[in-house]
């Protein structure tokens, strides 16, 4: 640096550069991250040649004798790494044509999309989309390329299965990975799941429920496909169950899956509890500050039964509550939270006439405009916010008490 003059050209050697001979004339070829300039002083084309947007300096052989050698141990290296990455990309590649040969003998037809980290949606072989001609097949090839994995999301199929690059034999069937002989065998890895992605994260954000929620109650999604939201019921933080939801609001759950509350463990040690109608019910009385909250696993009643209870082993409908029996019965106060419609009603009234009227309260849904009310905790959330859900549930009237107001 000692020849630095103002006023005076000077000419250093870049650290991040390596050679190759053209003719008489040694190239200077600048690596890519230098190359990637973000100066915008124009550069003069007397002095450099160019290859694809990549510019090079023209220098003499007398400038860079005395410290070819380390030049030429550069380009070495810079070589090496090139064919380092040459290799593992034709590995890749071998590893996807394999995968796709096993699928196709499946009769699923990859097409250009399938890539590894791409989900694609593909026509099911075993259902053919239904009679909409549904691209329903959901196929994912890791990162990697060790492995692919598929499922057919529509719930008259489910189709799913595993092929591997490796000789380990394919896996396929009709839910044949998801089906499990006892609860306790379930895991996220056995039925397929993954974490939530963005996608999802946005969905829920737009129902004002927070990614700090939806991680906290380990919310996933199933894989391969970014749209179907799995909401994983767990006791004592063991995977019980899983239930499906699409953004178009429609539900399923493997067949067998034993039903219990959603939220279980939020409510082991609690006296006081709320129940609602939905999942998303839950998440949505959690952000208003209450984790003491639990979700029915099914839907709601169309009527009220004329009929008296029936015993535990024939209340299949209502199989939940006895399955979490040990948990209600430590309980005193019961807020329902349920639906505001006629269904939501008649769950409320199902669920007091089991759990025992005396220990309920019932929340009013505040009005909408003059003809109508909110519907639920998450509508109630997103137009109100969380403080106007919190007081509505605050303030939730004994249930005895509504039924007679309802009556008169």
């Amino acid at each position: 640096m000692d020849t630095v003059t103002p006023g005076k050209l000077n000419h250093f050697l870049c650290p991040m550069i390596c050679v190759r001979k053209v003719q008489n004339k040694v190239i200077v070829a600048i690596s890519v991250a230098l190359s990637n300039r973000s100066c915008n002083r124009p550069i003069p084309s007397k002095h450099f040649l160019s290859n694809k947007n990549c510019w090079a300096p023209i220098l003499t052989r007398r400038r860079l004798e005395p410290i070819g050698s380390r030049f030429l141990s550069c380009y070495r290296n810079s070589r090496l790494l090139i064919l380092q990455s040459a290799n593992r990309t034709g590995l890749e590649k071998h590893k996807v044509r394999i995968l796709k040969q096993k699928m196709e003998l499946l009769g699923i037809n990859c097409n250009d999309s399938c890539i590894p980290g791409n989900y694609s949606n593909l026509l099911c072989p075993k259902c053919k989309g239904g009679r909409s001609i549904e691209r329903s097949l959901s196929v994912h090839i890791v990162e990697d390329a060790d492995f692919a994995m598929w499922r057919c999301y529509r719930t008259c199929c489910g189709w799913a299965g595993q092929a591997f690059a490796d000789g380990r034999v394919t896996i396929e069937g009709m839910n044949i990975i998801f089906k499990v002989s006892s609860p306790r065998q379930i895991t996220a890895e056995g039925i397929i799941l993954e974490p939530i992605g963005e996608k999802l994260i946005a969905y829920f954000g737009d129902r004002m429920i927070s990614e700090e929620t939806l991680r906290r109650n380990s919310v996933m999604q199933m894989a391969g496909n970014q749209g179907i939201i799995a909401f994983t019921y767990r006791r004592n933080g063991v995977l019980i169950g899983c239930k499906y939801r699409t953004m178009e609001k429609n539900f399923w759950q493997d067949k067998g899956t034993e039903k219990w509350l959603y939220g279980l463990d939020d409510i082991n040690e609690a006296t006081e509890i709320v129940i609602v109608e939905g999942e998303i019910d839950k998440l949505s009385v959690e952000e208003a500050g209450f984790r003491n909250c639990v979700s029915v696993p099914g839907g709601a009643p169309q009527i009220v039964s004329t009929k008296d209870l029936p015993s535990w082993e024939k209340d299949k409908a209502y199989q939940y509550l006895w399955n979490c029996k040990e948990y209600l019965d430590k309980v005193s106060r019961i807020i329902l939270a349920t639906d505001g419609d006629v269904c939501g009603q008649a769950l409320a009234e199902e669920l007091a006439r089991r759990l025992g009227k005396e220990r309920c309260w019932l929340v009013q849904w505040p009005k909408k405009d003059h003809s109508s009310c909110f519907k639920d905790a998450n509508e109630v959330l997103k137009c109100l916010g969380p403080n106007a859900l919190r007081e509505v549930i605050e303030t939730a009237e004994l249930y005895q008490v509504c039924t007679i107001n309802q009556l008169i």
